[in-house]
C-alpha cells in the first residue's frame, strides 16, 4: 500500500482541501463526554495561549472569543487588526482585551503563527477562516515548521449519543493511502491524544471489512502487523486488536456472534481506518446518521491544531478548543503558572 502522494504541501503528504470542514448535522445534540472536556478545560490553572490564525469571518472569531469568555483559553489573534476588528464590530463582539498579530495575508498569518509556537508565545493553533492547506504548509514545512519525527495525522473525536465513550476516527483528513510506517504513527498519535486527554489507556480496533487476516484485503495484514508491532513495544500506551469489522468493534453482541474474545471487540475508543476514504466516510456517517457531535484536531506537529468548521455547533467548537487546550497543557506542562 503506497503513501499519500504531494499536492502544494510537502512531497510526501497531501492534504483534501478542507476535508475536516464539513457541515454539521441538523438538530441539537449533547453529550457529556464533550461536556466534562469542556468543564476540565475551563479548570486548568490558568489559560492556554492559542493563536487563531486568519479569524476575518464571525465564526472563526466568535468562537474563540466566547471560548476566552468561558475561561478556555487566551486567545492570540492573527490577521489584519482592521478587518479583525470591524467584523468584531458588525457582529457584536467583545474582543476584551485578545491580543492582535497585525499581517496581511493568510499566508503570511499562518508564518506569524509557527513563529509565535516557536517563540513558547501561543501553545496551540486553531484555524480560522483561511484554508486548510495554508495553515497546514506553514506547519508542516521541513525548514521553518513545527515538525517532529512523527507523521502528522487527524483524529475526528465524535460524541455519538448511543455510545458512552468518545469515539476516536482517524485518519480521515490528512493521510489517503498511508503505508505502515504511517499507520503506526496514526495509530500511536491516537493514542497519545487519548491518555493526554486524561481518558485513560484506550481500546483501539484496526478496522477492515472482515475480521481475519485475508492477504487480498492490505489493511487486513497491515492491521494483523500493527498488533504485533504493539507488542514488540513499537507502538505504545494502548490495547490493540485487527482487523475487525465495523460491527465488532463496537457491538459487544456482533463480537459475541462472531465468536470473537478481545479486549477491544465491542468496546473500541479509537477506531484506526485503511485509508482516508473509509475514515472520512465512517466519520461523516457517524455525524449525519447516528446525530454525532465533532471536534477535530491535528496531531504529530509539536503543537495541536485545531480544524473548525463554520457550521459546527457551539458545544463542537468549544469541545475542539477545549481539546487543544488540554492537550497543549499536556504537551508543555511548563506553560502552566506556578501556584
Amino acid at each position: 500500500m503506497a503513501s499519500s502522494s504531494a499536492a502544494s504541501v510537502t512531497p510526501e503528504q497531501q492534504y483534501v482541501q478542507d476535508s475536516a470542514d464539513m457541515p454539521a448535522a441538523s438538530g441539537p445534540k449533547s453529550h457529556q463526554a464533550f461536556e466534562n472536556l469542556i468543564e476540565r478545560a475551563r479548570q486548568l490553572p490558568g489559560k492556554v495561549s492559542i493563536g487563531i490564525v486568519w479569524p476575518c469571518e464571525q465564526h472563526a472569531l466568535e468562537g474563540a472569543m466566547d471560548a476566552a469568555q468561558q475561561n478556555i483559553l487566551e486567545p492570540v489573534l492573527i490577521g489584519p487588526r482592521a478587518l479583525i476588528t470591524d467584523v468584531a464590530q458588525s457582529c457584536g463582539i467583545d474582543l476584551g482585551g485578545a491580543t492582535i498579530v497585525d499581517v496581511a495575508t493568510p499566508q503570511e498569518a499562518a508564518a506569524q503563527a509557527v513563529t509565535l509556537v516557536k517563540s513558547g508565545q501561543v501553545h496551540a493553533l486553531m484555524k480560522g477562516s483561511l484554508h486548510t492547506d495554508v495553515l497546514m504548509h506553514a506547519v508542516v514545512s521541513p525548514e521553518s515548521g513545527l515538525r517532529t519525527a512523527r507523521r502528522v495525522s487527524h483524529v475526528f473525536l465524535l460524541a455519538v449519543p448511543a455510545y458512552d465513550d468518545l469515539i476516536f476516527v482517524t485518519d480521515a483528513a490528512i493521510n489517503i493511502f498511508p503505508d505502515l510506517t504511517i499507520k503506526r504513527d496514526i495509530v500511536q498519535n491516537a493514542i497519545d491524544l487519548h491518555r493526554g486527554l486524561g481518558l485513560g489507556e484506550p481500546r483501539v480496533a484496526l478496522l477492515s471489512a472482515v475480521e481475519t487476516v485475508n492477504p487480498k484485503i492490505p489493511g487486513t495484514v497491515d492491521a494483523a502487523a500493527l498488533c504485533k508491532m504493539a507488542e514488540r513495544g513499537q507502538i505504545e500506551g494502548g490495547v490493540l486488536d485487527g482487523p475487525l469489522a465495523m460491527d465488532n468493534a463496537v457491538s459487544a453482541e456482533a463480537a459475541k456472534i462472531k465468536g470473537i474474545v478481545s479486549p477491544v471487540a465491542g468496546r473500541a475508543q479509537i477506531l484506526v481506518t485503511p485509508d482516508l476514504e473509509a475514515g472520512n466516510m465512517l466519520a461523516k456517517n457517524m455525524i449525519f446518521l447516528a446525530g454525532a457531535d465533532s471536534a477535530g484536531v491535528v496531531l504529530g506537529a509539536s503543537v495541536p491544531v485545531l480544524l473548525t468548521s463554520r457550521a459546527d455547533s457551539v458545544q463542537a467548537r468549544l469541545a475542539s478548543i477545549a481539546v487543544g487546550a488540554l492537550y497543549a497543557r499536556h504537551l508543555h506542562p511548563e506553560s502552566a503558572p506556578a501556584v
